[in-house]
């Protein structure tokens, strides 16, 4: 792949890592983002922005974004690129789905996107809670998109359909990596098991909603891949009828998750982005900070795809 940057993209100084140039952060508009945070504390709610220390969460709020976590902020597995804590989940909480609903509607969001941590604690996965969580949120918000990314449920295809069901605009899980690298990255996670979701996704929510309805997965770059490895990805995930594709660059969220392992030119992505779209994905997001929810929002203005 053209153009990594040196020394494996990082500039040490006095112990520090600097980021390449083309990696530029938006400035915070710390009050609003003060504010966004407090409404979702006092109703108990967590976001992955916060949760994951994503780059993007300010720009993702002042588009009427968020990215709500639910089923606690413990995970049941312990991926080697994230920053949620792993160990053993509380049991659900009940009130979740109408309290996200509720909050969805006194922030204003124009699109909401749900994910959650693993929970392989339970039977589904969480699979019904998440359901419930959708159904909620068209309720009370009528014309408010709703994406969900959700986990692989160990390959429980019922979970799945009743995830779809729910009928959410975009039904989003992420392959993460190439298969080589899963041991370290993912290494609960199994490349077919993922890829056997997202097909059947794809063919019971176009049986179910037809062409309106919309699968998504992403990669994050940077880990070790080869472009050889990203090709072979890129063509298994249109195989399995993705619509929209996401690549961004691996930031290290601490000291204790995987280093990276390259930074990738902006202009590499791009051409991966290229590449990737001659495929027949409907869209490619491709760049560094790209993220599976950002720019969530735009789904509303592409062509043949239903938010509500």
């Amino acid at each position: 792949m053209p153009r990594f940057s040196k020394r494996s993209g990082r500039e040490v100084l006095e112990g520090h890592v600097r980021l390449p140039a083309w990696i530029v952060r938006e400035r915070m508009n710390l009050g609003e983002l003060h504010a966004m945070k407090k409404d979702l504390r006092a109703s108990d709610l967590h976001t992955v922005c916060e949760e994951a220390r994503c780059p993007n969460r300010t720009h993702c709020f002042n588009h009427g974004t968020a990215t709500f976590l639910l089923m606690g902020d413990t995970c049941t597995r312990a991926c080697g690129f994230c920053s949620i804590r792993s160990g053993k989940p509380a049991p659900l909480d009940p009130r979740e789905p109408e309290e996200t609903a509720l909050r969805v509607q006194a922030l204003g969001l124009r699109f909401a996107v749900l994910t959650s941590v693993n929970r392989d604690d339970l039977p589904d996965g969480g699979a019904a809670h998440l359901a419930r969580t959708i159904r909620a949120i068209r309720a009370h918000n009528p014309g408010v998109g709703v994406e969900v990314l959700t986990p692989d449920f160990m390959g429980n295809l019922e979970a799945v359909a009743e995830v779809v069901a729910a009928g959410p605009a975009v039904f989003n899980h992420n392959t993460e990596t190439v298969p080589s690298l899963y041991p370290e990255v993912r290494p609960a996670g199994r490349f077919e098991r993922s890829l056997a979701v997202l097909a059947k996704a794809k063919e019971l929510g176009t049986a179910l909603f037809g062409p309106a309805f919309a699968t998504k997965s992403g990669l994050m770059l940077g880990l070790g891949e080869t472009e050889a490895e990203l090709m072979a990805v890129f063509e298994a995930l249109a195989g399995a009828g993705v619509d929209i594709l996401t690549l961004g660059q691996y930031l290290r969220p601490t000291r204790h998750q995987l280093p990276v392992k390259a930074y990738v030119h902006p202009d590499a992505f791009a051409e991966l982005g290229r590449k990737a779209k001659a495929l027949g994905f409907r869209a490619v997001y491709a760049g560094p900070l790209v993220r599976s929810s950002f720019n969530a929002h735009e789904v509303s203005e592409m062509e043949g795809i239903s938010i509500a």
